[in-house]
């Protein structure tokens, strides 16, 4: 009898509770669902305007020009006169290699130059006498003859004196010899003293362009040789080389504008929007690289700041004076999908919609969309992690559209 009453205690129970969890969920049911906040987000406008004809590449900042300088004598460097990394003018001295022995190779040369000219002297006068005996002898020799002829002389003093005439005029072309071989001695001296003055010179070393050092390779104290080593490398910074690729079919367009006048090419720091330097085009490769199919341009800049530097990468933009009408956005407001780009478009009703589109170039943070996009539309350029298609969206900012 207990345990029936258990049972039934138990059932009434189990009963209650089935009924309270009833009425727990029919009020549950009988309040409304929330609905989900607007996501806040910036906006702006698509705008249709006209954009310049832009072609970008990466680019190598080149060197107007470089120097190695070498020593082309031999000898210890006795100075370094520059810092290294400082500017040098043209001109300017470098370095000192050991000038005594070449000063003393000079001075015999001197010597031997000045000897050789006292030689030509001492042969000219040579001349002199010997042409003024050769004269005498020959006046002697034809009295002497015309004596033997009327028979006041003997036949043999007449050969005699005609014998003396004869040595006579050897002497003289003797003396002329002479003096030619004098001159050929004083040709080969001053020779060999513009070839040790020269090598005098070489002595110091001077910069034979204007631009900033490198690393100083050999220190002072150290022999060298000629030709050895590199001393120093020097670069021309003002003006300077930008080095960039284009695609090969880019160069027609860049071919007729360089026809009509300068192409105007300006170049940004990877890193930064503002530009460092504007030049022109200067140099179209004579040939495409048939590898890449890309074609190689070189563009002058003034680069009077030095803010270009050789070696480094630059962002390069040629601007071509044809431009056309588009439909551009700020390149934040483009999204990248699984089926492509697209971008987060308010409609009036403040839900957003997902709109494909095809985008074109890009220039100073702005894209052009070819397709899928009108101007005067409003799109969402930040906060788009929050939204699906069909969210509601409010406007916390907007950005002033491009004009």
């Amino acid at each position: 009898m207990m345990v029936n009453v258990a049972k039934l205690n138990l059932y009434c129970i189990w009963v209650l509770g089935l009924a309270i969890a009833g009425c727990s969920t029919n009020k549950a049911a009988l309040v409304p669902k929330a609905a989900a906040p607007a996501a806040p987000v910036s906006v702006t406008q698509a705008v249709s305007k006209t954009v310049p004809l832009e072609i970008q590449a990466v680019g190598n900042v080149e060197a107007f020009t470089t120097v190695t300088v070498k020593a082309q004598i031999g000898g210890e460097l006795t100075q370094v006169n520059f810092e290294e990394g400082t500017d040098v003018k043209k001109g300017d001295r470098l370095f000192v290699i050991d000038p005594r022995p070449y000063e003393s190779e000079v001075t015999q040369a001197e010597a031997n130059l000045a000897k050789d000219r006292a030689q030509l002297q001492a042969a000219q006068a040579n001349l002199a006498r010997d042409t003024a005996q050769e004269t005498y002898a020959r006046a002697q020799s034809r009295r002497y003859a015309e004596l033997a002829q009327q028979g006041v002389l003997s036949k043999d003093s007449a050969e005699q004196t005609n014998a003396q005439a004869t040595a006579s005029q050897e002497a003289v072309r003797a003396d002329n010899a002479a003096i030619e071989s004098a001159r050929a001695n004083i040709a080969a001296d001053q020779a060999a003293l513009d070839r040790v003055k020269l090598q005098l010179e070489y002595c110091t070393i001077v910069s034979p362009i204007d631009g900033r050092t490198g690393h100083l390779f050999v220190k002072q104290g150290n022999v060298i040789k000629p030709n050895d080593v590199d001393l120093v490398t020097i670069n021309q910074l003002r003006p300077i080389y930008v080095s960039f690729a284009i695609p090969e079919t880019d160069l027609p367009t860049i071919k007729s504008h360089m026809a009509h006048g300068k192409v105007s090419v300006t170049v940004y720091s990877q890193s930064e929007d503002s530009p460092l330097e504007t030049g022109a085009l200067t140099f179209v490769e004579n040939t495409v690289d048939s590898a890449t199919g890309t074609i190689r341009l070189k563009a002058l800049f003034r680069n009077p700041g030095t803010n270009l530097w050789p070696g480094e990468f630059v962002r390069v933009v040629v601007r071509l004076n044809e431009s056309a009408e588009a439909v551009v956005v700020p390149v934040a407001a483009v999204q990248t999908g699984q089926n492509g780009m697209f971008v987060f478009v308010v409609k009036p009703d403040m839900t957003v919609e997902a709109r494909p589109v095809i985008t074109g170039r890009t220039f100073q943070k702005q894209i052009v969309i070819q397709k899928g996009l009108s101007g005067g539309e409003t799109i969402v350029t930040e906060g788009q992690l929050r939204l699906v298609p069909g969210s509601r969206v409010q406007v916390k900012s907007t950005s002033p559209s491009q004009s």
